[in-house]
């Protein structure tokens, strides 16, 4: 908790601090990598730096943190904190990083708010980094041991089994630790980070779902290759991995992490997603097939087209293997007889009272999903989510 005269000054200084959070977060990241250029090599995602969606990212985080702080003086934010330190924990993210991170922040906040940071206001918002710092460093202490990751290395040599193209976008691996020794447990609904050399020297990281039932034997993932535009560049994993990764190949993959994971229960169940976000969703179902799940399960995926819905015969089977399955697929063109034209929409699909949801995809389609769901009666903190790359849905709440 902070002490109340902290708290008194993050109150009064949080609208000024919410106001400039995304240039002081920007600046923070130019003092950074300006001392520290092997951190946007090898371990900050080139891409979102280059969009501008860390920055965001980060500016939500810091500002959702403190203004909970604040409005909720006897609890913290543990859902929150708990996404983060997965992130942080697939990246090998380390304790003694965030005291650098810290010295560029703060140096930030005070070029970019000038006096109006006294030492008293330097001192408070002080305490709210600590506090949260401190918070992450805990969790990810805690999930390092889990894997029995020292010191936050996480990574392990796998090798590229077999390799299947799923739609013109969309390619699948199979992979097996190289060492043969037995692949980590995982939860349905978890992911795994994938690190790569690229020809110019960087060492860059993404995180990918796994798709298959955590009792296989190996690890598949699917992965999306991500095509630029105007603001953005292509994708630097993806497209490696769809133009040089091929069957026999090793890659450098992380233990698994991740919260979005299934209750087991017998809850009725809800796994919407929409386009790639079908991945996650995708390992439950196995999951609950193998279980032998009982309970009603609402499956809904969105998609441009049957031809770009990757996996699309997998996730149809895999929810008609269940007693109480059924499966709601939505096509913007090319649906097919019997199927759903335009956007996904929950009007018409029954949703049992006490269901529990779990949402993946683009921000639109989740923040869609979660006021049909709210329409429909199901509680706040029975619909669960997971964004592919920085939180954006965190930074536009704070």
């Amino acid at each position: 908790m902070l002490t109340d005269q902290s708290a008194a000054v993050v109150r009064a200084t949080l609208p000024a601090v919410g106001a400039a959070i995304e240039d002081i977060t920007g600046l923070f990241y130019e003092k950074l990598f300006a001392a520290h250029p092997e951190l946007l090599r090898d371990l900050f995602n080139r891409g979102n730096q280059a969009a501008g969606t860390q920055r965001q990212a980060l500016a939500g985080s810091i500002a959702a943190f403190a203004g909970h702080l604040v409005s909720h003086p006897d609890d913290r934010p543990d859902a929150m904190l708990a996404r983060i330190a997965h992130k942080h924990a697939s990246l090998g993210v380390r304790a003694e990083q965030y005291p650098v991170v810290h010295r560029h922040l703060f140096e930030a906040i005070a070029e970019v708010l000038g006096d109006a940071v006294t030492p008293q206001v330097a001192a408070a918002w002080d305490e709210v980094y600590w506090l949260m710092a401190n918070a992450l460093i805990a969790i990810e202490k805690r999930l390092y041991a889990e894997q029995g990751a020292v010191d936050g290395d996480v990574w392990r040599e796998w090798e590229v089994v077999s390799r299947a193209e799923e739609t013109p976008d969309v390619a699948s691996f199979l992979l097996r630790p190289a060492d043969g020794a037995p692949a980590p447990a995982f939860r349905a609904g978890q992911y795994v980070s994938v690190q790569v050399d690229l020809p110019d020297g960087a060492r860059q990281i993404r995180q990918y779902s796994l798709t298959g039932a955590p009792a296989a034997t190996g690890r598949s993932i699917a992965v999306k290759r991500v095509a630029g535009d105007a603001s953005t560049p292509d994708g630097e994993v993806s497209n490696h991995l769809h133009a040089r990764v091929r069957e026999g190949d090793r890659l450098r993959v992380s233990a698994p992490y991740g919260d979005l994971v299934l209750t087991a229960d017998e809850a009725p169940l809800l796994l919407a997603s929409a386009g790639i976000g079908c991945t996650p969703i995708l390992a439950m179902l196995e999951d609950l097939v193998a279980a032998r799940h009982a309970g009603p399960v609402t499956v809904v995926h969105a998609d441009r087209s049957p031809a770009t819905h990757a996996l699309r015969t997998e996730h149809a089977a895999l929810a008609a293997k269940l007693p109480e399955g059924a499966a709601h697929f939505w096509y913007e063109e090319g649906a097919p007889a019997g199927g759903h034209t335009g956007l996904a929409d929950l009007a018409e699909v029954p949703v049992a009272p006490g269901t529990r949801a779990y949402l993946c995809g683009p921000l639109p389609f989740m923040r869609a999903m979660r006021a049909q769901l709210l329409a429909k009666g199901v509680a706040p903190a029975d619909i669960h989510y997971e964004v592919f790359g920085p939180d954006l849905w965190l930074a536009a709440a704070a």
